[in-house]
């Protein structure tokens, strides 16, 4: 143990305790010099039960922490050996563990707890996208840190592992009994991405619920069992998290933060809502389906009746006159073949053919994700390259089309993804490959730079944030997408270079390059011969840059040269 007012390195003066595990002692810290405060995590190296397990825990926290970098994330500051003990320097994270909440206020309000679970699929999202994915394996309301801000931050990567895609299983079992998923006690596989997700579940039922799974009666029931006012959509996605066997559970966070953003549209009511308004799209049409398939089972074999079917719907989407029943027909197209992609783009055409991505739209869109009939999955799984195809599409109907404007980057990151996964491995798709990575990692941006500005830590994003677009700009040059996407994304650029000028201009970003940008967009809009929604926008546009230069010069130090 470490005494309460001795310096450590000559510079750490131990103040109190804060923590206790079965892994270590957290001490407060204070370096007087700089009067700064930091964690010291105290492991011994010996005379403890499982010391090699513990020590080569402690080690593998070392190593993962110091390649780590999000601010959801414990930094290493500094590794002291003492020689009977390790000690690691790390920030100091102020706030509450949810664990302290819990017990000192019982269950939380639904909103706060998504709003965490949504900061925490980030973290885990960020783990699981390492080379090699790293997999936390320790989810609880005691190694979640709550700030002031009410940002959360994932403490304590004793349990953590690097994933080895040839392991059958992990050679240790860590976990905390009740948050860990049933692989984590062998005889199921090794540990991957969804054994996050199962605890990330669990944590959720505790929060919401007030009851620990890992205390009597060790089951997890229904959320509504507890409180019948909770969100049943919420309770759905906590029961698809819980799943014992893994390929139930959601395939990554990416699927569960989408479920989490949008759990009011999967309560009963709206499910309800949605059925009923399919309903009446189907009943213009109903006659007709069903003497057209009797015909058909008649004269033609099974497969040639589905073919025959998904093309009818097909047909009949693209004559409708109607935007909700063209989509309504796309959708029974999608249920006699979820592996074509026809039906998919005839959906994300509608959603974008009129510049505006509704909520009406979103909705269906919503019932292909969570479907009990897993279209997407099935057209993932056996059609990979339309999938990805249509991935990329939705990620642009969000990012530039979607009614929301401050939710447009977020929703879209994740589709585009997905999509940058599989054109990064297909040699024939590098140029889709770099525009969605363009895509994702300007959305990210968008995510973290908030945070970052409130923490003090966004000196370089702008630069390199502007670079990005500039790319994405010069690749839309080569290969023009469609004008109201165009317009959209030079709206974006001259919007942003207003925004952050002053941010901009610190990170080397000069005047000259925004002047040289905003003539390009001028000219290229300029020559665009288009219908009169496209003209008004090209109208609008024109004025924005012309409005914008004026206050830019005054943002920057010594205006254009």
């Amino acid at each position: 143990m470490l005494e309460i007012g001795s310096i450590i390195d000559e510079k750490y003066k131990i103040l109190n305790i804060i923590g206790r595990g079965g892994m270590s002692v957290v001490y407060l810290a204070i370096n007087e010099k700089a009067n700064k405060p930091w964690a010291i995590k105290e492991v011994r190296k010996k005379g403890e039960k499982n010391s090699g397990v513990l020590q080569h825990s402690f080690e593998v926290e070392i190593a993962m922490l110091r390649k780590l970098n999000h601010p959801g994330l414990p930094s290493i500051i500094d590794i002291i050996d003492q020689g009977d003990n390790f000690l690691i320097v790390m920030d100091y994270i102020e706030g509450n563990t949810l664990e302290k909440i819990l017990r000192e206020s019982g269950a939380q309000p639904q909103e706060k707890v998504v709003n965490w679970a949504i900061q925490l699929c980030d973290v885990l999202e960020y783990l699981h996208s390492r080379k090699p994915a790293i997999v936390y394996r320790d989810m609880k309301p005691s190694n979640i840190m709550l700030r002031s801000d009410g940002s959360v931050v994932l403490i304590d990567f004793g349990t953590a592992r690097e994933f080895k895609e040839t392991n059958v299983s992990d050679t240790t079992c860590l976990g905390t009994q009740g948050y860990a998923a049933p692989e984590q006690f062998g005889g199921m596989g090794q540990t991957d991405a969804r054994t996050d997700i199962y605890s990330l579940g669990a944590t959720m039922y505790h929060l919401l619920t007030g009851h620990n799974p890992s205390e009597p009666p060790y089951e997890m029931y229904p959320i509504t069992h507890w409180n019948s006012n909770l969100s049943t959509g919420l309770e759905g996605i906590i029961t698809k998290c819980t799943q014992r066997n893994p390929a139930d559970r959601y395939q990554s966070v990416r699927d569960l933060r989408y479920a989490l953003e949008h759990y009011h549209d999967l309560d009963t009511k709206m499910l309800k809502k949605y059925r009923r308004n399919v309903q009446l799209f189907l009943g213009m049409s109903l006659a007709t389906i069903v003497a057209f398939s009797v015909s058909f089972a008649t004269h033609f074999s099974a497969l040639h009746v589905r073919s025959d079917e998904y093309t009818y719907y097909l047909e009949t989407a693209g004559k409708a006159t109607d935007k909700n029943e063209s989509l309504s027909y796309y959708m029974d197209a999608i249920k006699i073949d979820s592996t074509r992609e026809e039906a998919y783009q005839g959906l994300v055409d509608i959603f974008s053919e009129d510049g505006l991505f509704d909520d009406k739209e979103e909705e269906m869109l919503l019932q292909l994700t969570i479907s009990v009939d897993k279209y997407l999955q099935q057209f993932q799984a056996q059609n990979p390259k339309g999938y990805a195809d249509w991935c990329y599409d939705v990620g642009s109907a969000y990012w530039y089309y979607y009614e929301h404007e401050e939710n447009r980057q977020s929703n879209a990151v994740s589709w585009f993804q997905s999509a940058m996964e599989y054109y990064e491995t297909d040699e024939g798709k590098e140029s889709e490959y770099k525009r969605a990575k363009m895509y994702v990692e300007i959305g990210n941006f968008y995510k973290k730079i908030v945070p970052a500005q409130i923490s003090g830590s966004d000196a370089g994003m702008y630069g390199e944030y502007w670079n990005n677009l500039m790319e994405l700009k010069r690749m839309n040059d080569e290969n023009p997408d469609r004008d109201l996407i165009t317009l959209r994304l030079y709206k974006e650029i001259v919007t942003r270079a207003l925004e952050y000028a002053k941010y901009l201009q610190e990170d080397g970003i000069t005047i000259e390059e925004i002047d040289t940008t905003f003539t390009s967009i001028q000219k290229d809009i300029g020559q665009m011969h288009a219908s009169q929604n496209v003209m008004i926008e090209i109208e609008e546009l024109t004025q924005l840059i012309h409005n914008s230069k004026e206050m830019i010069v005054s943002s920057y130090k010594g205006g254009w040269k």
